[in-house]
């Protein structure tokens, strides 16, 4: 991306009453003034004007006519959402207005934006890290209070705050060894006393390792629970899926091996965000694309944090006996919520019984059909879940590239706590946290350079005065 052209683009959705254009470069202002007409005449052009300042009038196209009244809001670099002079012009929410803008302002020297580069020309210009960038598309895809908690403090900087902190200490332990290393000819000298350093980079390993460990929650709450819907054909499945997720999303049907494939989708219960998996039923078949599935549906057990067995209440309960085999035993890590479908059908003495459910199991009746109890259904996933409470400052890592580059940084100080036990020479200890400091750095996008290694040590130290 070329950071000298002037950029435009409509900020906000299709459909609404009002319409945004943003307008960012060099010469942004200018090119907003060209296009401009004030309402009162006797008011300075956009240019001569100050920042911050809202100015009221209309957008005139080539041939005079007016395309709409509008407010053009004034930003001057650096203080900008992208560090560089930009104007907002509000206008009518209107397709037709907001192209015509749109193409006035290209006439008049502006680039269209391609996606996510005023985001872009805000981390260049020093406006945010690479992971606060990140968090901005995280927000603007928040479905919940803890998403939105998570992305708000990740772009405010609460993540970057934390590797900050690491940072400064992982760089003060790098230049005393580096100090170290230029004084190797003189063996009876050592800045670093090895207990410190091993007690230091202890600590920097369990708050890493505090951070990693998040992901977990992280990952639950960005990308939804999984919850795999399983059980025989014609449990019910299916119409469990649409009454939870409010629409017709499988197919229903009275065929048995209808659902063949694995079907997903995410619907918000109480806060929290549960992606649900309709699989194919369990049975003995010769279909091979219908073993396909079933083969799947045992995969997706393996993956689900939480399991909902359909049991048909018509059924006997030999047969469910024989299916528990199968599932039980994998479920035994999860947590599971056995459902007993179909009770609008067959009285609740006659419903099959399970000799060895789990303790930590649940068990509901219900009626996908008609929605009996599936209230409460809800409440027990809810319940099943156990997430925390996420507040305004908690640090939770919920994106898989920050997650990879925790999981390298641990390893490396894994390592160097290993190698002070071990006595292993200097710069080998050096070269690995040299490697935790490039694995953090690639979370914000930057890197240590041996000029800030040298900055650090005669900052700290002072060496002959």
């Amino acid at each position: 991306m070329n950071n000298e052209y002037t950029i435009c683009a409509i900020a906000t959705g299709r459909g609404g009453a009002i319409g945004i254009i943003r307008v960012s470069g060099q010469e942004a202002v200018t090119v907003t003034d060209k296009i401009f007409c004030p309402a009162d005449k006797s008011r300075k052009p956009l240019s001569e004007r100050e920042a911050y300042t809202i100015a009221y009038g209309h957008i005139k196209a080539h041939n005079g006519e007016i395309i709409d009244n509008v407010l053009v809001s004034i930003f001057r670099a650096p203080h900008s959402y992208t560090g560089e002079n930009s104007t907002e012009i509000s206008c009518h929410g209107s397709v037709f207005i907001l192209q015509q803008v749109m193409q006035l302002l290209i006439d008049n020297g502006c680039r269209s934006a391609e996606p996510g580069e005023f985001t872009r020309r805000a981390f260049l210009n020093g406006k945010m890290d690479l992971s606060q960038a990140e968090a901005v598309a995280d927000l603007i895809a928040s479905t919940s209070k803890a998403t939105h908690r998570i992305a708000i403090n990740q772009m405010r900087g609460g993540f970057s705050g934390k590797l900050s902190e690491l940072r400064e200490k992982l760089l003060r332990l790098t230049s005393l060894l580096e100090l170290e290393l230029d004084f190797s000819d003189h063996e009876e000298l050592e800045f670093a006393d090895r207990n410190e350093l091993r007690q230091t980079a202890i600590q920097i390993q369990s708050e890493i390792s505090h951070l990693a460990s998040s992901f977990n929650l992280g990952n639950a709450i960005k990308n939804g629970i999984p919850v795999a819907i399983i059980g025989e054909t014609n449990a019910g499945k299916s119409t469990l899926l649409n009454a939870l997720v409010g629409e017709d999303r499988a197919i229903v049907s009275d065929i048995h091996g209808t659902t063949r494939d694995v079907i997903e989708d995410t619907v918000n219960i109480g806060g929290t965000t549960f992606r649900f998996i309709d699989t194919a039923g369990i049975r003995d078949t010769d279909d091979k694309i219908e073993r396909l599935g079933i083969d799947r549906t045992f995969k997706k057990i393996s993956q689900a944090d939480i399991v909902i067995w359909m049991l048909d209440t018509t059924d006997n309960t030999q047969r469910a006996e024989e299916i528990s085999k199968k599932i039980i035993p994998l479920c035994k890590d999860k947590q599971l919520i056995i459902a007993y479908n179909k009770t609008d059908i067959t009285p609740l003495s006659q419903r099959p019984t399970i000799d060895n459910v789990p303790q930590h199991s649940r068990q509901i009746d219900i009626s996908a059909k008609y929605g009996t109890n599936i209230g409460q259904l809800k409440e027990i996933l809810v319940s099943a879940a156990g997430l925390p409470e996420i507040s305004a400052s908690d640090v939770v890592v919920a994106n898989a590239r920050h997650y990879e580059a925790l999981t390298h940084a641990l390893s490396d100080i894994s390592h160097v706590i290993q190698s002070l036990n071990d006595n292993i020479p200097t710069d080998l200890v050096a070269q690995d946290l040299h490697e935790c400091l490039h694995h953090l750095a690639e979370i914000v996008g930057g890197e240590i350079t041996c000029e800030e290694t040298l900055q650090n040590i005669f900052k700290h130290f002072c060496i002959g005065k």
